[in-house]
C-alpha cells in the first residue's frame, strides 16, 4: 500500500510542477489533444500505460522494493 501512496504522490508532484511553471501551455497541450482523433487519443495513452508498466519493471529489475 506504501507504494501506491509513494506513486500517486510522485505522479501529483510532476503533475503540480507542470500546472505551476508552464499553465499555458498545458492549455496548448489540451488543444492539441481535443484535435486528435479518439482513437489516436486512445493508442497515446496505451503508449503512456506500456512505458509505465516497463519504466516499473526496470525498477524492480535495478532492486528497487515494490513491496512484494
Amino acid at each position: 500500500m506504501a507504494v501506491i501512496v509513494l506513486a500517486l504522490g510522485l505522479v501529483l508532484i510532476v503533475e503540480g510542477l507542470a500546472y505551476a511553471l508552464a499553465p499555458s501551455l498545458i492549455e496548448r497541450l489540451l488543444e492539441m489533444l481535443r484535435a486528435l482523433p479518439l482513437d489516436q487519443r486512445r493508442n497515446a495513452g496505451m503508449v503512456a500505460l506500456a512505458l509505465g508498466v516497463a519504466l516499473v519493471w526496470l525498477a524492480h529489475l535495478m532492486g528497487a522494493d515494490l513491496g512484494g
